[in-house]
């Protein structure tokens, strides 16, 4: 597989990789589009398109922080699926010597809970701490998360520090 990182929404796959974006995530999960497009020049913010050979299979958006990496989003067109794209991607993700972090909705219909599944059998361990995203639009609410780590779990110190830094850097230009 082949990683392509976008850095300006002039890219001539940006349109398509937007168009997977938004049909792969409800509006509330979504950055806005002016968000999305200012933090592509963020040197710390990976917008990366999946290709299988020539094909675009999927995104994967993440955030490089100092000590690990946040995983904002990961998506695969919807006809891939079931063909181990996720798999190979988060692969990918746990290769580029950081530990890595990403949120899931708390399991509770059929889709929230093999998606916990999937991050469970990728090697993702729950942590148990009371975890809130903060909102990608104006007027929303914090949405309750349950935050996931690999390799390991991560203490209550760390999990302050890290929530403290999606805030303050993730979360800082999303309106």
């Amino acid at each position: 597989m082949e990683y392509e990182e976008i850095r300006s929404a002039e890219h001539p796959l940006y349109p398509r990789a937007m168009e997977l974006y938004r049909l792969s995530f409800p509006w509330h999960e979504q950055r806005e589009e002016d968000s999305q497009r200012r933090i592509l020049g963020y040197e710390d913010y990976h917008f990366v398109l999946v290709r299988d050979e020539t094909r675009f299979v999927g995104l994967v958006l993440f955030w490089e922080l100092d000590d690990l990496l946040f995983l904002e989003h990961l998506c695969v067109w919807p006809e891939l699926r079931n063909r181990r794209y996720g798999e190979r991607i988060l692969t990918w993700l746990k290769g580029q010597g950081k530990p890595v972090a990403l949120e899931a909705d708390p399991p509770e219909d059929d889709i929230s809970r093999r998606r916990m599944g999937f991050y469970g059998r990728c090697g993702f361990q729950v942590n148990l701490m009371d975890h809130r995203q903060m909102p990608f639009h104006a007027g929303e609410e914090p949405c309750p998360l349950v935050l996931l780590t690999w390799p390991g779990r991560i203490s209550r110190e760390r999990y302050a520090a890290l929530d403290r830094c999606l805030k303050e850097r993730v979360m800082k230009d999303v309106f």
